[in-house]
């Protein structure tokens, strides 16, 4: 790899610059109040909420990680990059609901659909997914990208990222981080497309790349037998997963909660969903042109996870170098501050304030900020541990997330659709699904020591894809049964928190939230996803 030069870190110091003037000016504004700290004073315009979400969810274990799908046959995974008509979900079906609540977090919301058990489990299993999954994993790639590209030590890359993140998170709140994210979104877009350009344009074009690596390799869609990708399964789970991240986490949920109206926070979602359709051509493509000029014996790299820093220091021109490593620099610090600001909010608002009901506003903030810096210290403690994560980085965490999502997402699915489900299905759902998921986790890193005949090995051998869609099954049947033989849930449980129970209301003002127009950019969005699906088929 190249190292950075004089021009790149002219680049690279702009950026920052910038970055700290945005937030030392968001800083000044704030008020010290909870609802400007953890959801900027619900004042927040379209353009800038999906800005954010998009900026949220592209981290650097992202960056590394998709473009490493992309070098390491891994191309199925793709699935997980056309989820903007998930986005789409969002804004049109779950936020109405949401905001007509008035919450400030999902495990709220479920205290308000079912009760205050349901709202507990989910609180506490947030936080600690959070630290064991995107804290930690965004820690690790970060310290891969910041040590590859500027040529310093990892645990020097990683700890101060981690803490200038950490800085501005803690003393803006989420203002802060909604502002200085749509900076880190813009960064991001222009140096990962303009490595896709030079890339593709190196490479000699599309035909090349398919004459190189061979169609079957550019093939989203493997058959139902494959061991690793079987496609009924990766759709089934990677829809339910993506249920689970864009409707209904609150790291996603939090920025469109951000927004002044319903009708502001659903075009930001559309929004969203447009630019969630860039990490294709901006993440996974140059993976795919890296393995190319690999093969083709121009490029070299030990792990697919290397490739896109690989591919950046050889193929773009000083300065521009300097500017995607600032995106890439971006993308870290935008996932580390909207994940310290959630877990920062779920602590505050779902755990301490309903410990403490009276707390005055300032000090609620001040324990915010407080939970925000705690954060940040375990998220350092836990690097070494990240730093012996092997294999493909974005394969792991989909793995994940695929054992803690089914349980999350039948349990709003359902709260929303099906007004009968109440607050003991639910929390049965929850509590014994998050158990399920953990042991299916702990199985699989104990897999090799079992009996290969046991009812274990063969719970933790089966394909984490098909696991997830069958534990989602059992998760739905579990929370319907239990509902159907116990009491149906009290009236105010359920009035304009499902579809059923909407009031005239109700349904004239979502009614209002909407025009032609979102219509329309949400209908071209589909058909562009669709699109996408029919031309990885390795024709």
């Amino acid at each position: 790899m190249k190292t950075l030069d004089s021009l790149d870190w002219i680049f690279i110091a702009v950026y920052f610059t910038v970055l700290v003037g945005i937030a030392v000016w968001i800083i000044k504004k704030k008020k010290s109040n909870t609802e400007d700290y953890f959801l900027a004073g619900r004042n927040v315009g379209w353009f800038v909420v999906g800005a954010s979400i998009f900026a949220s969810n592209i981290g650097s274990e992202h960056v590394v990680g998709l473009a490493g799908a992309g070098a390491g046959d891994k191309l199925p995974m793709l699935i997980y990059e056309i989820h903007a008509w998930l986005v789409l979900m969002l804004g049109w079906v779950f936020l109405p609901f949401y905001a007509r609540s008035g919450v400030f977090t999902m495990p709220e919301f479920l205290e308000k659909r079912f009760d205050a058990r349901s709202r507990w489990v989910l609180s506490v299993f947030s936080i600690i997914a959070y630290v064991l999954t995107k804290i930690s994993v965004t820690i690790y790639a970060g310290g891969v990208v910041v040590s590859a590209l500027l040529g310093i030590d990892f645990w020097t890359g990683a700890i101060a990222t981690v803490v200038l993140t950490g800085l501005y998170t803690v003393l803006g709140g989420m203002r802060a981080v909604v502002y200085t994210e749509t900076l880190q979104a813009i960064v991001l877009v222009i140096g990962a497309a303009a490595l896709t350009i030079i890339g593709y344009n190196h490479v000699g074009g599309w035909s090349e790349i398919k004459a190189t690596v061979g169609p079957e390799y550019l093939n989203m869609w493997r058959p139902a037998t494959d061991p690793d990708f079987p496609w009924p399964s990766l759709l089934i789970s990677s829809t339910i997963v993506g249920i689970w991240y864009w409707c209904t986490d609150q790291y996603i949920v939090q920025r469109a909660l951000t927004a002044k109206n319903i009708k502001e926070g659903r075009r930001g979602t559309i929004f969203g969903a447009l630019l969630k359709l860039l990490p294709v051509f901006l993440f996974l493509i140059p993976g795919i042109i890296a393995l190319t000029l690999k093969m083709k014996g121009e490029l070299h790299w030990n792990s697919p996870d290397e490739a896109f820093p690989v591919l950046m220091s050889n193929l773009l021109p000083s300065g521009l170098r300097g500017l995607v490593a600032a995106g890439l620099l971006a993308a870290l610090m935008s996932s580390l501050a909207s994940v310290f600001n959630s877990c920062s909010t779920l602590f505050t608002v779902d755990i301490y304030k309903k410990l403490r009901p009276n707390t005055p506003e300032k000090k609620l903030v001040r324990t915010g900020q407080i939970a925000t810096i705690i954060t940040v210290i375990i998220g350092i403690i836990w690097i070494p541990i990240m730093a012996n994560i092997s294999g493909v980085l974005y394969e792991y965490l989909q793995k994940v997330q695929t054992y803690v999502a089914p349980p999350i997402a039948a349990v709003f699915l359902l709260g929303i659709f099906y007004k009968r489900i109440n607050g003991i299905g639910a929390l049965v759902t929850l509590v014994l699904g998050l158990f399920v998921g953990f042991l299916r986790l702990g199985l699989e890193l104990a897999k090799e020591s079992m009996n290969v005949d046991g009812f274990f090995y063969k719970m933790a051998d089966m394909n984490y894809l098909t696991f997830g869609a069958w534990f989602f099954l059992g998760c739905v049947i579990l929370a319907v049964g239990i509902s159907l033989v116990t009491a149906a849930p009290s009236k105010e449980k359920v009035i304009n928190l499902t579809f059923g129970t909407l009031t005239d209301e109700a349904k004239s003002k979502n009614k209002g939230s909407y025009g032609i127009f979102d219509v329309v950019l949400s209908i071209i969005i589909l058909v562009i996803v669709a699109g996408i699906m029919l031309f990885f088929n390795g024709k």
